[in-house]
């Protein structure tokens, strides 16, 4: 993304000052590239899918697809071919050696390299990996701005991993106050929406383990955990648990309640802006943006958030839900829950964690082997978790602390003593534990693999 950083802003500040068009032809007059690939280029960063005939056609229709977004479920494009300077001495080149599902593969003609559509879960694995910068995520905000720009009720929700990441100092209420400058309504925290999933969850492991053999697998947190179980092992989905990713749940809460909203999603995954338009899930989230986009956006539309105070609001989600940013997260929620809820159980949850790509692969194999002594699975596809995401602003390790330090001063602690998530739950009729061990009243939770 550093390869375009530079040409995003321009396009940006240009759209907000209305040169727009000028812009876009400068920036054609001006380069190196070929014609079709600069619109391809060009077009991922305005969030849109627009092929070159001419230049007048294309801003033309540029403008119009900005204007009227709909989206494209090819996330991840191949701007260049491959110079294959990066191959090792088992002929595989960086993106073929990072890519965790094999979709990066040899074209008809042998001759370069191309992604398998089949295979590919728009993880943005490639995009980091490249050391020629070859790939490119599309960045939604354009689209976003233009809704902003009319004044249209859009939320933004942020992921857990958020804690510190724009600087130790900038508290969630200084983002809150620089959220509402950009022209959304307010922010809400997704670890909210992560206690909700921890008691559907706890509920789910109740029903599911019975012996010491049984085991559930969490569906909850990771896009690219799930895009390996669908895709390589799903001989396992029917010990998945069915819910929602908390950013899910955050759209279709908001919705419900507030059907008029639009509801983004910010934080420093690629690969969930692939799960925000899975066919059965594409109801929740309207637009997703990384923490790296988000820090340029506030650079060019001028917010310096060490100058911002802060808009107070209630604190409302808990220890638990917070720790989702990181690995072991969820083993963590799941196991209070569970011991809260059902402190008499006789098989308490033993929760294995697989930390990066490698050690899910690790993790799934040996469970093929019947390897595994542990009846609670957890699959973070980046080392770190969340807070190890390609688009991170801090080492996994830093943000790591962070979060545990925004976590454990949490007025909240348990899910079970979340009241807010009580009140919230009555409004969309849930009304109790007993009512999430029947699907019928939680089918809002429950994706369809």
């Amino acid at each position: 993304m550093d390869k375009y950083k530079n040409l995003f802003s321009t396009l940006l500040a240009s759209y907000n000052a209305g040169t727009f068009e000028n812009t876009v032809t400068n920036i054609f007059s001006d380069s190196h590239y070929s014609n079709e690939k600069l619109a391809a280029i060009v077009s991922s960063l305005c969030g849109v899918s627009i092929s070159y005939n001419n230049l007048d056609e294309y801003i033309t229709d540029l403008k119009y697809a900005i204007k009227n977004y709909e989206s494209d479920n090819q996330i991840v494009k191949k701007i260049f071919p491959c110079s294959t300077h990066c191959k090792d001495d088992k002929g595989e080149i960086t993106c073929q050696i990072y890519c965790p599902f094999d979709a990066i593969i040899k074209n008809s003609d042998g001759n370069n390299m191309e992604i398998n559509r089949e295979s590919c879960t728009d993880c943005g694995i490639c995009v980091d990996a490249c050391p020629e910068q070859n790939f490119i995520d599309q960045i939604e905000y354009l689209p976003l701005a233009e809704l902003l720009r009319n004044n249209k009720k859009v939320i933004i929700a942020v992921a857990p991993a958020i804690a510190g990441q724009f600087g130790e100092a900038i508290t969630l209420e200084i983002l809150r106050t620089a959220f509402k400058k950009l022209g959304f309504i307010d922010m809400v925290e997704v670890a909210f929406f992560a206690d909700i999933l921890t008691l559907k969850e706890a509920v789910e492991f109740h029903k599911h383990v019975k012996t010491k053999d049984d085991y559930l697998i969490t569906s909850c947190c990771c896009p690219m955990w799930i895009g390996m179980l669908k895709k390589i092992y799903n001989q396992f989905i029917k010990d998945t648990s069915p819910s929602i990713s908390p950013m899910v749940a955050a759209g279709r809460i908001i919705k419900k309640l507030n059907p008029e909203y639009k509801v983004v999603f910010v934080g420093p995954c690629v690969a969930k802006k692939a799960e925000a338009r899975d066919s059965d899930i594409a109801d929740a989230i309207d637009f997703v943006l990384t923490f790296e986009e988000l820090q340029n956006i506030f650079t060019t539309c001028d917010i310096n958030l060490d100058a911002l105070k802060g808009t107070p609001s209630s604190e409302y989600a808990s220890k638990d839900g917070r720790l989702y940013a990181r690995t072991g997260g969820v083993s963590i929620a799941v196991y209070d829950t569970v011991e809260a809820l059902y402190p008499n159980r006789k098989n308490k949850v033993r929760a294995i964690k697989a930390n990066g790509v490698r050690e899910c692969k690790e993790i799934l194999t040996q469970l093929q082997n019947g390897s595994i002594d542990g009846n609670f699975i957890e699959g973070m596809g980046c080392v770190g978790g969340c807070v190890g995401g390609p688009k991170a602003l801090l080492p996994a390790e830093k943000g790591k602390e962070l979060v545990d330090q925004a976590a454990f001063s949490s007025l909240v602690q348990l899910t079970v003593n979340n009241e807010c998530m009580e009140s919230i739950l009555e409004q969309i009729g849930i009304h109790g534990i007993d009512d999430f061990v029947n699907e019928e009243n939680t089918e809002m939770f429950i994706r369809k693999f």
